[in-house]
């Protein structure tokens, strides 16, 4: 294994709504989060505070409840196919993202993604609370990235990030290569390549 691709989920895996706007509709939160997130896009919120106002809408539910609402969401074109390059040139894709890990977690059951790191909603005997655990900012990707590749014994300078936003902006300036998917313009001036379209593998035959 000679190097590590990392995926963005929201904007980036998901297609026209995020991972948080999506469950939150599905557990009837939707207005609350929809606004919470357009005030992190605009700086006015940071990642813990818009967790910990989502967070809420989750109290009382299971991971298992929300796997099988996750199985609707709608993703980009190419997801399974990306993966599979990625495994056949003898690498690994991992998920660094702010999103609920339970999406992650989901993404690689179902994706065959090797790995995720994510905020973390609290849960106690088997059912989330209403509370976070752990709300990531943008460092956390590359600190997740950083001990993934020294466990892995691979240079950072070989590795590749796909994302669309400003959290993604450190991690794009970590890696070798970075890939703007669909992304915005603070995004698209750091990537070393920037693709539009509706194909992720399409993206990723960009770093190769």
């Amino acid at each position: 294994m000679n190097w590590i691709v990392f995926f963005d989920i929201d904007g980036t895996l998901t297609r026209g709504v995020t991972s948080g706007a999506y469950l939150a509709r599905l557990l009837g939160h939707e207005r609350t989060m929809k606004e919470a997130e357009e005030a992190y896009e605009r700086g006015e919120l940071d990642n813990n505070e818009v967790c910990r106002i989502d967070a809420a809408g989750y109290a009382g539910h299971t991971t298992a409840e929300l796997f099988g609402m996750l199985e609707g969401m709608p993703l980009v074109n190419g997801v399974a196919q990306a993966v599979e390059a990625i495994h056949t040139a003898g690498g690994e894709a991992h998920i660094a993202s702010l999103a609920w890990d339970v999406v992650g977690a989901y993404l690689c059951e179902q994706y065959g993604f090797d790995g995720f790191v994510g905020s973390k909603l609290e849960m106690k005997d088997g059912v989330y609370t209403g509370e976070v655990s752990c709300a990531l900012e943008a460092e956390d990707k590359c600190a997740y990235a950083r001990e993934l590749c020294v466990t892995r014994g691979i240079d950072l300078a070989e590795c590749v990030a796909i994302g669309d936003s400003r959290s993604d902006i450190q991690l794009f300036e970590l890696v070798g290569t970075s890939i703007a998917f669909n992304a915005t313009e603070e995004a698209r001036r750091v990537a070393t390549h920037v693709y539009c379209g509706a194909d992720i593998a399409d993206a990723l035959a960009l770093a190769r």
